[in-house]
């Protein structure tokens, strides 16, 4: 089954791939490997998950300004998520994204939903990021 999301672009871009979602914010300092892509936060649902070139699904970052520099470590290390959804606004992953295709010319897209209509995301879902910011989302069959 498909279905269309509408959205807003925090960061421009396009992505597509599984999607990687969790209800739990995550700390970005500590809780992302960007030598791997790797989830290490062991109190993490998503512990020991990979993100790299995934659709990651947070609510919000936990933390500071540390995750812009750990998200722009992971871009030049080709480990970063293919894009990232959150339903707040989300400032820190929104410099990094920036930061990244200034530094790189790597576009990671930061995309800000409703809670309401973050809460139907799963993962393994596939999910497209479009260039209008919509989202299109596949359920495994």
């Amino acid at each position: 089954m498909e279905r269309v999301i509408q959205a807003k672009l925090l960061v421009a871009g396009t992505a597509s791939g599984e999607a990687l979602i969790s209800s739990e914010p995550l700390s970005f300092w500590g809780g992302y490997d960007h030598r791997d892509g790797s989830i290490i936060d062991r109190r993490h649902p998503l512990n020991g998950q990979i993100a790299a070139g995934k659709i990651l699904g947070i609510p919000f970052t936990r933390g500071s300004s540390t995750t812009t520099a750990v998200l722009v470590e992971s871009v030049k290390a080709n480990t970063a998520p293919a894009a990232i959804i959150c339903n707040r606004i989300e400032a820190f992953l929104s410099l990094a994204a920036i930061v990244a295709d200034e530094l790189y010319g790597k576009t990671i897209p930061i995309i800000f939903t409703e809670p309401e209509e973050f809460d139907t995301l799963k993962t393994g879902q596939r999910i497209a990021i479009r260039g209008d910011g919509s989202i299109l989302v596949v359920d495994p069959q």
